[in-house]
């Protein structure tokens, strides 16, 4: 056992600790090998050698951040703690700016890959566990292309897997039947667009969003494309998405590979798309992992669950 001394560099311990050591506390949850002892402004933390390399580094961040930002919040320690390359709040990541302000960014490593993957390569492949942000970024990519005036449309598709893309029996004009499936996709929209300006472009179709089955046939050109939920297409379908492609569009496809609802003997279309197009020039791909999630802390430990008990299962 070792231990080593901490000075927090002239900063209010209380804005560190938070009330109560409320916010020390939150940090000492991820790392249950150390044991520390808080006194003004310093901090004394005692563990092997290893836990305690991790914790200093990881709490001199903290410092860092709360110095030029100063503010330091649940969410801005977990990027922390478990992104490999810490992406901060004022970094220069700001894709769109939405309703009121609000400012939509790449938050975290790989969501910033993704953006630079899509300019780069005209297809983009983005696959990953639910929560990484994976259709949001891929939405707000799309708006900025819009608003760059780097292309003339928006178009975002899904599959309508659940009701097996045969929706008739369900209550409601066809809009209604679809709006469930597709609805992740408008909330997506209307964090990046004005409500009143969103409603204009999707009645002019300047934005449309669609069930995949309704793109065959059709050439997309002078568009963003993004096809959501992919690992629910065939492939059939997938290829007949992929192969839609004009010469001036730009396509992300999104998928989670650990939640296909074909029915069992249907193979996924993104499976086969991934090993089918591996290698070829102008396709990229980008995993996201836990690592990526900006949702509730257990949601981390979920999809960590999760894969642990999958790959015992392999």
């Amino acid at each position: 056992m070792g231990e080593k001394i901490i000075d927090l560099g002239g900063q209010n311990p209380l804005d560190i600790y938070g009330a109560n050591n409320k916010t020390l506390s939150f940090i000492l949850d991820f790392f249950p090998k150390i044991k520390c002892v808080a006194r003004g402004n310093t901090i004394k933390i005692i563990g092997d050698d290893e836990s305690i390399e991790k914790f200093e580094q990881k709490f001199i961040l903290m410092l860092d951040h709360f110095s030029k930002y100063q503010r330091l919040t649940q969410s801005n320690i977990e990027r922390i703690i478990f992104e490999d390359k810490v992406v901060l709040d004022g970094d220069d990541n700001t894709l769109v700016h939405g309703p009121n302000g609000k400012i939509i960014k790449a938050r975290t490593v790989n969501q910033r890959n993704m953006v630079k993957e899509s300019e780069k390569n005209d297809m983009l492949f983005a696959i990953g566990p639910a929560g990484t942000g994976k259709t949001y970024t891929a939405v707000a990519i799309s708006v900025r292309a819009f608003k760059n005036k780097e292309v003339k449309r928006i178009i975002l598709s899904r599959p309508a897997v659940e009701a097996g893309e045969n929706l008739g029996f369900l209550p409601g004009d066809l809009k209604e039947k679809l709006d469930p499936y597709l609805q992740p996709l408008y909330d997506a929209l209307r964090d990046m667009i004005p409500t009143e300006k969103l409603n204009e472009y999707i009645e002019h179709k300047i934005i449309e969003i669609a069930p995949l089955a309704f793109m065959r046939g059709r050439t997309l050109d002078n568009a963003f494309v993004i096809l959501d939920e992919a690992q629910n297409s065939t492939h059939q379908q997938m290829k007949m998405f992929l192969t839609r492609m004009g010469p001036s569009a730009k396509f992300i496809i999104t998928g989670d590979e650990t939640q296909i609802d074909l029915p069992s003997k249907q193979p996924s279309g993104l499976l086969k798309a991934l090993k089918v197009l591996k290698g070829v020039k102008g396709i990229s791909v980008i995993k996201l992992d836990d690592k990526d999630v900006i949702r509730h802390k257990l949601v981390k430990k979920i999809i960590k669950a999760y894969k642990s008990k999958q790959e015992k299962n392999e």
